[in-house]
Formats: C-alpha cells, sequence, structure tokens
C-alpha cells in the first residue's frame, strides 16, 4: 500500500531517513514549506502526515503546543494518519527499567509534562496516530544531536565521552530502521488501532558496550571519559536550548529498555541493522580521513 506523505521538518534528521524509506517504497513524498505553503490544503492531498517539526528545547512551551494542534486539525479534517516520533521522556524519574506501551506516563519535569500532554491530545481527539517511540538516536550524518556533537566528536582519537556510569543501560535508536518501522507500519496502517502507541527497541547499551561495540569498528582501543557537563553549561549562554539537556539528565543515570514485544508482534520479521554496522555509519562522518578499510566498507552499503 503506497500513497502521498506530507513530510513536515524534511531537513531535519527524522525527515530526511523518513523521505529516504518512502520513497524507496514508491511514495509520493512532499515537502511543507512554512513561509509559503498552506497546510490545510497540502493536507488535503495526503494520505499520511509525518510530524518532524520539533522546535528547541528552550520553545518547547512556546510553540509545540501550537505546532501540534495545527497537524491534528488537519489530520482530523481530511482523515489522514499521523506518524508522530515518541521518546522516553513521559515515564519520567521513577520508572524502568523495561518500558512498554502499557507503562505510565508519569514526568512530573515541564519538558516530560509537555509531551505527555501533546500526546494525550492525538489519542483523545482521535486523530489516526502511529507513535513510535524509541530512545535516543544513532544518526548517518552527524546532526547536531548529543551523540555526534558531544560524546563521540573526539572518536578519531579514541575517546569517547559518556553522560553518567558507564555500566547502566540506555536505550538507543538507528534512525535508518527506525523510519524502516514508520514505513512498515504505515503500510499495515487500517490493522492498527486508532492512536497505537509502539515502543521501538533499537538497542539497548551500557556505556561500556557502546565503548566495546566502537572498539570493533575502529580496530582500536576506545577511552571512556565523562562527559564535561560544566562545558555544556557554560554554552548555555549562547546556545539557551542545551538547558533541555540538563532537564533529561537523569535519563542517563536511568536503567532502561524499550520493549519490543509488540512491534514483534505488528512486523514479525522486522530485521534491525546489526549494531557494529550501525555505529560504522554513524561515526564516518566524525572521522578524519584514516578511517579503517572495514568501517569505510560497511559505510558504503
Amino acid at each position: 500500500m503506497t500513497g502521498t506523505l506530507l513530510l513536515l521538518g524534511a531537513n531535519g534528521r527524522f525527515g530526511t531517513n523518513i523521505a529516504k524509506a518512502f520513497k524507496r517504497a514508491g511514495w509520493q513524498v512532499r515537502g511543507f514549506d512554512r513561509a509559503r505553503d498552506d497546510l490545510d490544503r497540502a493536507a488535503a492531498m495526503a494520505d499520511v502526515i509525518a510530524m518532524g517539526w520539533n522546535p528547541p528545547y528552550h520553545r518547547w512551551a512556546a510553540e509545540m503546543a501550537d505546532q501540534h494542534a495545527r497537524v491534528r486539525r488537519v489530520a482530523l479534517r481530511h482523515d489522514c494518519t499521523v506518524i508522530l516520533p515518541g521518546n522516553v521522556y513521559v515515564y519520567g524519574d521513577q520508572s524502568g527499567p523495561v518500558w512498554d506501551q502499557d507503562t505510565p506516563h508519569r514526568a512530573t519535569n515541564p519538558l516530560g509534562r509537555l509531551r505527555i500532554e501533546m500526546e494525550a491530545a492525538y489519542r483523545d481527539e482521535g486523530v489516526r496516530t502511529i507513535l513510535l517511540r524509541a530512545g535516543d538516536y544513532i544518526d548517518t550524518a552527524a546532526s547536531g544531536n548529543l551523540f555526534d556533537k558531544v560524546m563521540a566528536h573526539r572518536i578519531g582519537r579514541g575517546v569517547f565521552f559518556y553522560p553518567d556510569r558507564a555500566d547502566i543501560p540506555h536505550a538507543w535508536g538507528f534512525l535508518p530502521d527506525f523510519a524502516r518501522a514508520c514505513l512498515a507500519l504505515t503500510e499495515a496502517r487500517d490493522t492498527l488501532p486508532r492512536f497505537a502507541d509502539i515502543p521501538f527497541p533499537g538497542y539497548t547499551l551500557t556505556g561500556q558496550d557502546m565503548a566495546a561495540a566502537l572498539a570493533r569498528v575502529t580496530g582500536r582501543a576506545i577511552r571512556l571519559r565523562p562527559l564535561p557537563w560544566w562545558q555544556l553549561r557554560l554554552a548555555q549562554v549562547v546556545m539557551p536550548s542545551i538547558k533541555g539537556n540538563f532537564e533529561m539528565r537523569y535519563l542517563w543515570s536511568l536503567p532502561q529498555r524499550l520493549d519490543g514485544t509488540l512491534l514483534d508482534t505488528l512486523l514479525p520479521g522486522f530485521q534491525h541493522t546489526p549494531l557494529d554496522d550501525a555505529l560504522a555509519q554513524a561515526i564516518a562522518p566524525l572521522h578524519q580521513s584514516g578511517v579503517a578499510t572495514r568501517m569505510s566498507a560497511q559505510t558504503a552499503r
């Protein structure tokens, strides 16, 4: 089943991966220019809306609710399904270690509450929604997130910075896999509940697991070092969005795993990219020219 996808936020990392997956499967993918296009008219020509708009942390309170309200209105008016990328902010600092579609949303911090309210509005207003929920993203391009900008930016020197204790399991999602899962769920949308909240298991890794995998990929020892939070605190003066990283810092000290049972039931046979291959693609843009032959071969796939 193919159709027309309206992609909001086509230049972001979610949007870029969604566009590739859907175009490859034969869908017509339409971008949206917020300065010129009319959302209602664009939605009228779409079967599915991929919601990739995401303001910086420091503008969530002012902008996020209105953005999603606009999308819900046009989705209901034109009976579009909305693909909504979810995160783990909704669970709160007393939850875990395993999260599934029935885990209560009990976050009390501002960013977590905003996510809870936004997601609940899709469900309560009856919008056809596929909410796929992942942990922190691993991407194939340097997109300015915590992984590539702070944690792995010195991987070429054999250093990987970690935000908290290196023995605590943490949830990760490889964006190309996440996009493929969004595609497969979208093509099976007639079989899903009207509001489908689906955990995406991805990889569950401690910092030690991540360092070991990076060592395999690079062919060299990887030294784990504490992430310099003090540098991020200083950077808040010129980059106010960094404050959100401090608010969500507790997630790095909270053992966590996203349960994949529901996704396995809905998409039997779905194959996740092997971890080493995903990491090879993720760190390739961060490396200097002297990359190991094995990594170059994996990245070219």
